[in-house]
């Protein structure tokens, strides 16, 4: 939806029954200095690294991060996704859809994971997957929301890594080798070299990492509504207190961050749409609604600007119709709108139904900016709080 040289002026949030607090494998090429009998919870290592994130909800539509691999390392831009779990980059290898990056490409050297990997069962989450032969490689296959994947073969290389504590580590991390995307959306990909999975389960970069012992398994990010912001894997730069936060949801979505169930307001007023499940997305540019929060939205946005005439926008353009405010999550109207070079405002809203998400409602890039969002896998809930993303921690 778009209005021309007007600017739209309502609250729109969601109350996901939070509690405020004033405080708060493949692999293991560490295993000299990580005892694997380490406790889960204590005596870890428990540093952070901090990474700086470049992007924006828009023109551009996604955030991502610049990452070294192997040895001798090599950067790759990666698209930074806590809706999945797997990390990938376009492999070196004939593909029918390469990504943009040509002199991005990962090289395999030997590296194939086996397919009886404990990473390789993880990302076969239907239960059935069975090994022609031990040694055989492991293949992967992930979809996303918007219909997009990516084909190809998990291998397993150094990642190097500076913590905020000043070590300097280069574990081993099992990641895909890419070799068929596919983008069938109307919008262009990201002009990034794949990317990197932060998401629940045990094949994300995050589990990795808690699981050889160098840090708590806590992530987070804070995206700028002007722009860049950063990505912290560890828990060292969360705040003490301030800190907003919701239970994750313990239902099969065991990929990602969930939760839930949450209410819709307007305006500070229950629209009476409750129950919500609500998935924390940042590989997604905008915020999906069901088709039940997105009507009621529409009805009660249109009542609000009564004599002024909205247009929606054409199915395929970028900012069409995205919403929201989320928990005890009041936004600012860059959080939900977008002005594009014409002067026209957008609402960010879009139908997830229409596009295939069910009941399901995902909160994107437009609603997480200008907040430190945190997920804290230890203690199974996810925080927020205002903040300026424009100041990367020293690290």
């Amino acid at each position: 939806m778009e209005e021309k040289g007007k600017s739209i002026t309502f609250l729109l949030f969601l109350v996901m029954f939070s509690t405020f607090q004033g405080c708060i494998s493949a692999a293991s090429q560490l295993s000299s200095i990580i005892k694997t009998t380490r406790s889960k919870t204590s005596n870890r290592i428990g540093s952070t690294t901090v990474f700086p994130v470049t992007g924006n909800v828009y023109p551009l539509g996604y955030y991502s991060v610049s990452l070294q691999i192997g040895n001798p390392p090599k950067t790759f831009d990666l698209d930074i996704d806590t809706g999945g779990d797997l990390t990938w980059v376009q492999c070196d290898a004939p593909c029918k859809g390469c990504t943009m990056p040509r002199n991005a490409l990962y090289n395999p050297k030997n590296n194939l994971v086996p397919c009886k990997d404990p990473v390789c069962y993880a990302i076969h989450s239907s239960g059935n997957h069975q090994c022609d032969s031990p040694t055989a490689q492991c293949d992967y296959e992930v979809e996303y929301a918007d219909h997009g994947s990516s084909l190809g073969v998990l291998v397993i290389d150094h990642f190097p890594l500076r913590l905020t504590n000043g070590s300097v580590l280069g574990p081993s991390l099992t990641f895909g080798c890419g070799y068929d995307q596919s983008n069938p959306g109307p919008n262009q990909p990201p002009p990034t070299a794949g990317v990197l999975g932060l998401g629940v389960g045990k094949a994300s970069i995050m589990s990795q990492l808690y699981s050889l012992g160098l840090t708590r398994n806590v992530l987070g990010h804070c995206l700028s509504g002007r722009g860049g912001g950063y990505l912290f894997l560890g828990d060292d730069i969360v705040p003490s207190s301030g800190i907003a936060w919701t239970p994750m949801s313990s239902s099969s979505l065991d990929t990602h961050y969930s939760s839930g169930p949450a209410e819709l307001f307007y305006g500070g007023k229950t629209t009476g749409i409750k129950g919500l499940q609500t998935i924390f997305d940042s590989g997604s540019s905008y915020t999906y609604f069901n088709s039940d929060a997105y009507k009621t939205t529409l009805d009660l946005i249109r009542k609000d600007l009564s004599g002024k005439q909205l247009k929606d926008a054409r199915a395929g353009t970028s900012p069409t119709n995205l919403l929201e405010r989320h928990e005890t999550f009041q936004n600012h109207k860059r959080s939900y709108l977008i002005v594009t070079g014409r002067g026209n405002v957008c609402l960010g809203i879009l139908n997830g139904t229409e596009v295939g998400l069910g009941n399901l409602n995902i909160i994107g890039d437009i609603s997480l900016q200008d907040k430190m969002v945190i997920y804290d896998n230890e203690k199974q809930q996810i925080g927020w709080v205002s903040s300026n993303c424009d100041r990367v921690p020293k690290y």
